[in-house]
């Protein structure tokens, strides 16, 4: 397939791969210089897996991301990314190259396990962020909204699937456990799904259909099952998780991008044994939609939620309308997030500071008015 064919609308043969009139544009740049589009399906140490087209379907070509290395964590290739690939000379034994990547719709991204201020990209150009949450342990509603959170900053659309329903204590339970993760997650889809007897399948593959999901959760929440339910066969490496903690061991190694035979791609990625806050104002505003709206309504602009007067949040957990559990998850996941913020901004970090010190002043004063030490 020629470059001029590959950057015209819509190339066939990545149709299937989630290529669009969108990116061709964004591939016209390149046009003319013998290159391909292609799609990154695979990241391992330097290189990738990309899927490009020829006349006949398409194939997968092993190529070198020493040409894009900038030293920015953010801008590494990583799964779901479209890329300009340069296939090299025929018979120079020279490798396929990634001459640069095309601007990312979205990107799920989560703070790096490192002690240095990074992000990591999990995933780019992904429609649903798919949050796999085993219910064969305990639901975790925190983690639910810390995931969604990150899933909204995404510019994806979240999408809850409680794995392992026959593992749920039976349906009364399984609809108890649906209940409390939609008030975790408002405005998100739930669905409770079960690979073991096909419960849900149908209803998750109509929604991945439409484009490029994301499979996210912790070891032994089931996605690489699940992919495989997905599927219709045992692609994805399968062990059991331990019985204690519902754990498994970390049996995707890799973020692999594969064609649901439905339509769309799904990307598996290995468990997250933590899922660090990344600069996700506006996906906790999201998630946090009910707190915000409340909060909206309180006598001070700047209410802290703690003790200060007409507070429309505390109020709302006096009547029971609000979870304190709830408020205490949006306080640890804003604090989390202004201080990866503030890492890298030394401007922030004094206003945090400045803004810390007047509240517990405010809240020094409502504790000594409320003994009558003030008037």
């Amino acid at each position: 397939m020629h470059s001029s064919s590959a950057s015209s609308a819509s190339p066939c043969p990545l149709t299937a791969y989630g290529w669009d009139d969108g990116f061709a544009e964004s591939f016209l740049a390149y046009a003319g210089r013998g290159y391909l589009p292609g799609r990154i399906v695979r990241v391992d140490r330097g290189r990738v897996d990309a899927v490009v087209p020829e006349a006949d379907g398409v194939r997968t070509v092993l190529a070198d991301t020493a040409l894009v290395a900038t030293g920015d964590p953010m801008r590494v290739p990583c799964t779901g990314d479209w890329a300009v690939i340069d296939l090299g000379e025929v018979g120079t034994g020279r490798d396929a190259a990634v001459r640069a990547l095309l601007p990312r719709r979205t990107a799920f991204t989560r703070s790096a396990s490192s002690k240095r201020s990074e992000g990591q990209v999990l995933a780019a150009n992904v429609d649903h962020a798919v949050i796999a949450v085993s219910l064969a342990v305990e639901l975790d509603l925190g983690r639910v909204e810390r995931f969604v959170s990150l899933g909204w900053e995404s510019g994806a659309q979240p999408l809850l699937v409680l794995t392992k329903a026959d593992l749920g204590g039976g349906p009364d339970a399984v609809a108890h456990l649906l209940a409390d993760a939609r008030t975790a997650a408002p405005g998100v889809q739930v669905l409770a799904v079960s690979a073991t007897t096909g419960e849900g399948l149908d209803a998750l593959a109509a929604v991945l259909a439409g484009g490029t999901s994301v499979l996210l959760g912790q070891s032994g929440a089931g996605k690489s099952t699940l992919a495989n339910a997905l599927l219709g066969e045992d692609v994805q490496d399968v062990r059991a998780a331990r019985d204690r903690d519902g754990k498994g061991r970390h049996t995707t190694t890799t973020r692999d991008l594969l064609v649901l035979p439905g339509g769309g791609v799904v990307i598996d990625t290995p468990g997250l044994r933590g899922v660090g806050m990344w600069d996700a104002d506006a996906g906790l505003a999201r998630t946090f939609s009910d707190i915000e709206e409340l909060a909206a309504e309180c006598r001070f602009h700047d209410c802290g939620h703690h003790t200060e007067p007409g507070c429309a949040v505390l109020a709302a957990i006096d009547r029971g309308d609000l979870p304190q559990r709830r408020l205490e998850s949006y306080r640890k996941l804003l604090r989390e997030n202004e201080w990866i913020v503030a890492k890298t901004d030394a401007r922030l970090r004094a206003e945090i500071r400045r803004d810390w010190k007047q509240k517990q002043a405010l809240g020094r004063y409502m504790v000594e008015r409320k003994r009558g030490l003030r008037g």
